[in-house]
């Protein structure tokens, strides 16, 4: 993807880079909100620091990583920003709403929407349970759709957001032993293209489908090393790879329904 200097967007409002510049380097979010699910760790932490640093307010989602959480409002606001934790368990919709209410209460309005929080877990066809299927389409499909629903009414009413959803290659070249995630991130790419359709033109909402970025846990070295080799890059993605990903779609007002792979070009292998 070739990234332009465009002229200046009518909906957020951000201003783009000068010719012979980094389009990143000058998003102005100044002013905008944004919430970021699963804020306090890993990739979600990456996307809260790059909003931060580039004058967004940030929402901290997390459901049971407090001190977590309280660290990245500490790190934004010695920085001189604001950043404000909410908790919330993402099963159940109830918290959802609540979480949304109380962000448009503490700050005013939400501009960004950020879904990333995710559960991730290997399991045999013979292993998986009713709770492992409930668990990954609850927490992976169903609070990413209530969260754009809550938050997509406030974004109408302003008359402008942006929504992004991680999502994951597994949605497209579905996993081994990863079948309840990966029927989850399939169905992210259809709640991204049902809600653009849904929430234009006010809101745009786009997915960003990731590759080996940060593994898990449990992999072993080997087999980090073998993934990494059946890519194109012959590296691993990084968090900071995700958060400028998100910056570019805050920053295009053109872009809706897009599913952006940042995978290393495994898909082509």
């Amino acid at each position: 993807m070739i990234l332009f200097p465009f002229p200046q967007g009518k909906g957020l409002g951000v201003r783009f880079a000068r010719p012979g510049t980094t389009a990143n380097l000058n998003v102005d979010l100044k002013g905008k909100v944004a919430l970021i699910t699963g804020a306090g760790r890993r990739i979600g932490r990456a996307i809260a620091l790059e909003l931060s640093a580039h004058g967004a307010t940030i929402a901290v989602h997390y459901r049971s990583s407090q001190a977590e959480a309280d660290a990245v409002v500490a790190e934004i606001a010695r920085k001189h920003a604001k950043a404000q934790a909410f908790r919330a368990n993402l099963e159940h919709v109830a918290e959802i709403e609540k979480m949304i209410s109380d962000v448009l209460a503490a700050f005013g309005r939400i501009d960004i929407l950020v879904n990333s929080a995710s559960i991730f877990t290997r399991k045999p066809l013979e292993e998986i349970t009713e709770r492992d299927w409930d668990s990954n389409l609850d927490i992976n499909l169903k609070a990413p759709f209530f969260l754009s629903k809550f938050a997509g009414v406030a974004m109408r009413k302003q008359g402008a957001g942006k929504i992004i959803n991680i999502g994951d290659w597994a949605g497209i070249r579905p996993y081994k032993d990863y079948l309840p995630y990966s029927v989850s991130k399939n169905g992210m790419i259809g709640l991204t293209h049902a809600l653009a359709k849904a929430l234009a033109p006010e809101v745009q909402v786009n997915c960003i489908a990731l590759g080996l970025v940060i593994p898990p846990e449990e992999y072993s070295k080997d087999e980090v090393e073998r993934l990494v080799n059946r890519t194109l890059t012959k590296k691993m993605g990084s968090p900071e790879d995700v958060a400028r990903a998100v910056i570019f779609f805050c920053e295009t007002d053109f872009a809706t329904g897009s599913i952006l792979p940042l995978e290393g070009g495994r898909l082509l292998t």
